[in-house]
C-alpha cells in the first residue's frame, strides 16, 4: 500500500474546521480530542477511534490489475494478452498525514484494534487525568476494583456478585487505588471468532494470535505454539527492523536541525542585506534629493540672470524708443507748423540729435534665448559617495556650427569599415561638451538609391560623435549628417569607394640586408644591391633611396597600396625577407 497514492476517482471527506491533525497524545483522538473509544490502528501507525473513522466520507480506488497469464510456457509471450479487471476498493484518508488506507473488506471494523491505545486509556483514568472508567459488566457504575484473574474491571455492587458465584469466588480482587504503579492494566484480548477465549497462541502459517478453539478448528494441522514461546523470534525480528529504521530518524532529526538553523541563518542574512539595502537607498536617495536641490537653485539663478539680461535690454530698448519717438515728434511738428525761418533756427539741433540717435546700435533680437534642457543621462559626478545623472544645459546645437572630420570622409574601400567624426557646437561656435543629441546619419549609393549602408553612430558624450560604416561595392556614396533634422556644415557629401585596398606581402624596412638577416639571395623592389654578390639593398650602398620602403613594391608610405603585380619574372627572393 502507498501512502502518496492518490484516488482515482471518487470523492474525499473533509475535516471539519479547527480540527487538530497533529499526535495529539498516546490517549486522545486526532479528530474528537478526546480519551480513545475503540482505538484502530491505521497502517501509517497512527490512532483514531472507530467512530471517528467511520465518520469520515470515502472514496472508491479502482485497483488495476493484469489478467492470469501462464509464464511457465516458452511461448508464453506470444499468447493474447487479458484485459485488466477493474476490482473497486474503498478507501480512506488518514486524517493525521492524509496516507491512502484501504479498507479491509469487513470496513473500518476490521482494522486492528491499538490495544497498547486502550491500555494507555485506561492507565490515564486510573490516573485521575481523564474520565471514571466505568464497569466491564453492567457499564454504569465506576470501577472501584479489578479481578486479576480475569482482568476485568468492577463496580462495588459487581464485584459482591463475583464473589458469590462459585466459579468466581476465589479470584484475587485488587482496589483500583492499589493499581497506580503498574504500567498495563489492559483487558484480556479476546479472540474475534471466539469471543470467550483468549488469544493466548500464534500461529505460524497465518502469522496471527489464536485462541485455543481456533487450533483446533481452522487451524488444525497448523504449526501453533503460545505467545510467550514465539514472542522473542518475532520480537528479534521487530527489532532488527527498528535498529535499521532508528538511523533514519537520526538522519531526518539532524538534516531537519539543519534546515532550521540554515532556516535562522538565511533570515539573519535577509535582515542584514535588507539593512544594507535600506542603508544605500536612504543613502542614495539623500545624494538625489540634494542633487535635485543644486540642479532647481542652478535652474533658478540661469532664470535670474536671463530674466536680469531681458530687463536690462527692455530698458535700454524703452529708453531709445522714448528718445526716438521726441526726436520724430519734434521733428514732424517742426517741418508741419515751423515757419521757414523757425525750422532753419532749429535745424542744426534736430539735425544733430536725429543724427546721433540714428548712429545708436541695438539688438532687434531678445540678447539672451530660452534654450534650457535637463540631459537626465548625463553623468553630473558624485553626491556623498555616489554617482548622479542629470545636468540642466542651456547650450543649443547649432547644426550650421557642426563640422565633420577625420581621413575617411570623401574616400572609403570596399569591405572595409571607414569612419569620421562629428563635432558639434552651438551658436556661439563652442563645443557642446555633451553628448544626447539627435544624431541621423545615412550613407546611399549612387546607384542604388533605394539600399542605403547600414551605419553606427557613437554618442562619445563628449559633443563629439563616432560614425562608422562599411560599403559593400565600390562606386560613389552620397552621406547626408543631419542634427534635428538639419544638415550639418559640409553634408550632403560624395564619397568615392575604391575597390579593396590590396595589402603589401613584403615587409617595411630600411634595407633588404636587415631584414633578412645578411641573406645575399634577398632581394628588394627598389633595386639596389651591395658588393660581395649581395642581390638586395643596402644601407649607402647602390640603388637605396635612403629611407623605409616597402620590399615586395618600394612605396615609402608605410600605410599604402601595394602596387607589385606579381608577374611571373619577379624573382620570388623578394618576398623572402623577414623583420627583425
Amino acid at each position: 500500500m502507498s501512502e502518496k497514492r492518490k484516488p482515482l476517482f471518487g470523492f474525499v471527506g473533509k475535516l471539519p474546521s479547527g480540527t487538530a491533525l497533529g499526535n495529539s497524545g498516546k490517549t486522545r483522538c486526532p479528530l474528537c480530542m478526546g480519551l480513545f473509544k475503540a482505538p484502530r490502528l491505521l497502517p501509517c501507525l497512527h490512532t483514531v477511534c472507530t467512530t471517528c473513522l467511520e465518520q469520515l466520507e470515502p472514496f472508491s480506488v479502482v485497483d488495476i490489475r493484469g489478467g492470469d497469464s501462464d509464464t511457465s510456457s516458452e511461448g508464453s509471450i506470444f499468447q493474447e494478452l487479458k484485459p485488466p479487471s477493474l476490482q473497486p476498493q474503498i478507501g480512506i484518508l488518514c486524517p493525521v498525514c492524509d496516507a491512502q488506507v484501504d479498507l479491509p473488506m469487513g470496513g473500518v471494523k476490521a482494522l486492528t484494534i491499538d490495544h497498547l491505545a486502550m491500555n494507555d486509556v485506561m492507565l490515564e483514568s486510573l490516573h485521575g487525568e481523564g474520565q471514571g472508567l466505568v464497569c466491564d459488566l453492567c457499564s454504569d457504575r465506576e470501577v472501584e476494583k479489578r479481578c486479576q484473574t480475569c482482568k476485568a474491571n468492577l463496580c462495588h455492587f459487581c464485584c459482591q456478585a463475583h464473589r458469590r458465584q462459585k466459579k468466581t469466588t476465589y479470584h484475587t480482587m485488587v482496589d483500583l487505588k492499589d493499581l497506580k504503579g503498574y504500567s498495563r492494566i489492559g483487558k484480556p484480548i479476546l479472540c474475534p471468532a471466539h469471543p470467550a477465549e483468549e488469544l493466548r497462541l500464534f500461529c505460524e502459517l497465518c502469522d496471527r494470535p489464536v485462541c485455543r478453539d481456533c487450533v483446533v478448528g481452522e487451524h488444525r494441522e497448523h504449526p501453533c505454539d503460545f505467545t510467550s514461546n514465539v514472542i522473542h523470534k518475532h520480537g528479534d525480528s521487530v527489532r532488527e527492523l527498528l535498529k535499521g529504521t532508528q538511523p533514519h530518524v537520526e538522519a531526518l532529526e539532524e538534516a531537519l536541525a539543519q534546515i532550521k538553523g540554515l532556516s535562522s541563518a538565511l533570515q539573519e542574512r535577509v535582515e542584514a542585506v535588507a539593512a544594507d539595502v535600506r542603508t544605500f537607498s536612504e543613502g542614495y536617495i539623500k545624494a538625489i534629493e540634494e542633487h535635485r536641490d543644486k540642479l532647481l537653485k542652478q535652474l533658478e539663478d540661469i532664470r535670474v540672470q536671463k530674466e536680469n539680461s531681458l530687463q536690462l535690454q527692455k530698458a535700454q530698448l524703452e529708453q531709445l524708443l522714448a528718445d526716438m519717438r521726441t526726436g520724430v515728434e519734434f521733428t514732424e511738428h517742426l517741418l508741419t507748423s515751423g515757419s521757414d525761418l523757425e525750422i532753419l533756427i532749429t535745424k542744426g539741433v534736430v539735425v544733430e540729435r536725429l543724427t546721433k540717435l540714428n548712429k545708436v546700435e541695438y539688438n532687434v533680437h531678445p540678447g539672451v534665448n530660452d534654450k534650457i534642457c535637463f540631459s537626465p543621462q548625463q553623468k553630473a559626478g558624485r553626491c556623498h559617495g555616489y554617482e548622479v545623472y542629470g545636468a540642466i544645459n542651456t547650450k543649443e546645437v547649432d547644426p550650421a556650427k557642426c563640422v565633420l572630420q577625420g581621413e575617411d570622409l570623401h574616400r572609403a574601400r570596399e569591405k572595409q569599415t571607414a569612419s569620421f567624426t562629428l563635432l558639434c557646437r552651438d551658436a556661439a561656435g563652442e563645443s557642446m561638451g555633451r553628448g544626447g543629441d539627435s544624431v541621423q546619419v545615412a550613407v546611399i549609393p549612387k546607384d542604388k538609391k533605394d539600399s542605403p549602408v547600414r551605419t553606427l553612430v557613437q554618442d562619445n558624450k563628449d559633443g563629439t560623435y563616432y560614425v562608422s560604416y562599411t560599403p559593400k561595392e565600390p562606386g560613389v556614396y552620397t552621406v547626408l549628417v543631419c542634427i534635428k533634422e538639419q544638415h550639418v556644415q559640409g553634408s550632403p557629401f560624395t564619397v568615392t569607394v575604391r575597390k579593396r585596398h590590396r595589402p603589401h606581402p613584403g615587409v617595411f624596412h630600411c634595407c633588404t640586408f636587415c631584414s633578412s638577416g645578411g641573406q645575399k639571395t634577398a632581394r628588394c623592389a627598389c633595386g639596389g644591391t651591395m658588393p660581395g654578390g649581395y642581390l638586395g639593398c643596402g644601407h649607402g650602398h647602390k640603388g637605396h633611396p635612403g629611407r623605409p620602403h616597402w620590399s615586395c613594391c618600394g612605396k615609402f608610405a608605410e600605410k599604402s597600396e601595394c602596387t607589385w603585380t606579381g608577374g611571373q619574372n619577379t624573382p620570388r627572393s623578394l618576398l623572402r625577407t623577414v623583420a627583425l
